[in-house]
């Protein structure tokens, strides 16, 4: 019987995760008439990192209007930069619009994947000790996976309330409270000009000062809201603007924007009354260097009498105080850690092993790598959404044109009746290699600043350098011989 005429290979999916990335690449598998896959999720309902980080504040830096799939706009967001809210129901409807939920498995979080090299397939080790097997794994576990906790003696004998920012505990009450809180970076920038409209005192300990800029972001008045509803040519139009804006800043390029930008950041901070708390605040390192951030109540609420920002390094913790090198001892009742995710293990934060039962730890020990930050060579049929040096710009406009990528290799799988698919090591270490070289042409990402963009070897192993354009006509390209490939 000739190829042609064989039927196509039946395949059963996995997916890990249903944030954005997850519930995307599943409802292009349903378009694609792919019905036998599943979503493993660890949280109770989808939207990933929107489901998870609930706390004060949290809300999207970047444009709401660019933040939906393009095949699912959303027209009737309430304000350009839209809060956790109403970015969370967004997913929901997603899943419910395209019949994702009965593919959905919540509480499922996966804790192993193993390579079959006899049967070619994938088994997922579940936290519950269930055992899922799959032909495919598409893994959309992200960057924002794993809690980052600082190392610091004592930690563990606060006695206090202590929660992350991430899992926010909103049965605890902070009204009256003293919170000491631990990080100054994305969430703190957040939810600290919320928590101090109630708590009687919050210490911000800060080790290095952030870039946090002034944000266009009035709410949309039911006459703009109006238009968008029902001219949706409207909030198109915004939305193409957007992109050409944010395209055109990813690769930090541009001299006189940056010195703009800096411009405009140092003019925030002047909103703070006290100038050695001026000083304490500006940054001193470039824009660009470290995640930009944006907010306009950050600095307005360092002239409240109950915000302390301080910038001595924490020497411990005891069971009701943070402790300085300075000696000065700060008795808290609420702590909360702030110091984001462990940004830089994507996949490596699940216990995975290849062909020849290799581990995915050994095949990234220095750095996370993967071709066109989707596939990496000794682990078959595995994709990975927002995967290594995919970071940058919308991340939805990235992951869409990851899970077209995908998308085309697992028809392929199907259509080829192929056993297994890998992208070949000399070709992903040429990519590798010259996206490395481009990032080492972003001058501010060479600058000497804490950053969660590089691993421990001092890869930068989460940013892409060039444009979501760009990055959309590479993965609209696919060169079939970067692959190897077993036929069944």
């Amino acid at each position: 019987m000739s190829e042609s005429t064989t039927s196509p290979r039946p395949l059963r999916i996995a997916i890990i995760g249903a944030g954005p990335g997850g519930l995307c690449m599943a409802i292009r598998l349903k378009q694609a008439g792919f019905e036998d896959f599943v979503l493993l999720e660890k949280g109770g309902g989808v939207g990933g990192t929107w489901y998870h980080n609930r706390y004060p504040g949290c809300a999207c830096d970047i444009p709401s209007h660019l933040y939906s799939f393009s095949f699912e706009i959303k027209h009737d967001w309430t304000r350009p930069y839209a809060t956790q809210p109403e970015i969370r129901p967004y997913f929901d409807h997603c899943a419910e619009k395209y019949g994702l939920l009965p593919h959905c498995r919540f509480h499922s979080g996966v804790s192993s994947a193993r390579w079959d090299e006899e049967r070619a397939r994938w088994s997922l080790g579940l936290d519950s000790g269930e055992v899922v097997e799959a032909d495919v794994v598409v893994s959309a576990v992200g960057m924002f996976n794993d809690l980052s906790w600082p190392e610091i003696e004592g930690l563990d004998s606060f006695a206090g309330k202590s929660f992350h920012s991430a899992r926010w505990d909103w049965d605890h009450d902070l009204a009256g409270e003293t919170v000491g809180v631990i990080g100054s970076a994305a969430s703190a920038v957040q939810f600290v000009p919320e928590i101090v409209k109630t708590a009687g005192q919050v210490h911000l300990f800060q080790r290095s000062a952030n870039w946090v800029l002034p944000k266009e972001d009035d709410p949309y008045t039911e006459e703009e809201m109006e238009r968008f509803r029902t001219d949706p040519s409207a909030s198109l139009k915004l939305r193409n603007a957007i992109y050409r804006r944010v395209d055109a800043g990813m690769t930090f390029s541009d001299p006189a924007a940056l010195a703009e930008t800096e411009a405009a950041g140092l003019a925030a901070i002047d909103e703070v009354k006290d100038p050695e708390l001026r000083r304490k605040l500006r940054p001193q390192h470039p824009f660009g260097c470290k995640r930009p951030l944006i907010s306009n109540d950050y600095y307005a609420a360092f002239n409240r009498p109950n915000l302390e920002l301080v910038t001595d390094a924490i020497e411990r913790i005891t069971p009701d105080s943070i402790v300085t090198v300075d000696g000065q001892r700060r008795r808290v009742d609420t702590l909360i850690i702030a110091t984001g995710f462990e940004a830089t293990r994507y996949l490596s934060a699940i216990d995975v092993s290849g062909r020849g039962s290799r581990s995915i730890e050994e095949a990234w020990n220095d750095g996370a790598r993967a071709y066109l930050g989707i596939t990496t060579s000794g682990f078959p049929n595995l994709f990975m959404l927002y995967g290594p040096n995919t970071n940058n710009g919308s991340i939805l406009a990235m992951i869409e044109s990851q899970v077209e990528y995908s998308l085309q290799q697992i028809r392929r799988i199907a259509e080829e009746r192929l056993a297994w698919i890998d992208v070949r090591p000399e070709p992903m270490e040429s990519y590798n290699q010259e996206i490395q070289q481009a990032i080492a042409n972003v001058d501010v990402w060479q600058q000497n600043c804490n950053t969660y963009y590089r691993s421990p070897t001092g890869r930068v192993v989460t940013q892409w350098p060039h444009s979501m354009s760009e990055f959309q006509k590479r993965t609209a390209e696919p060169k079939l011989d970067v692959f190897e490939v077993a036929r069944l």
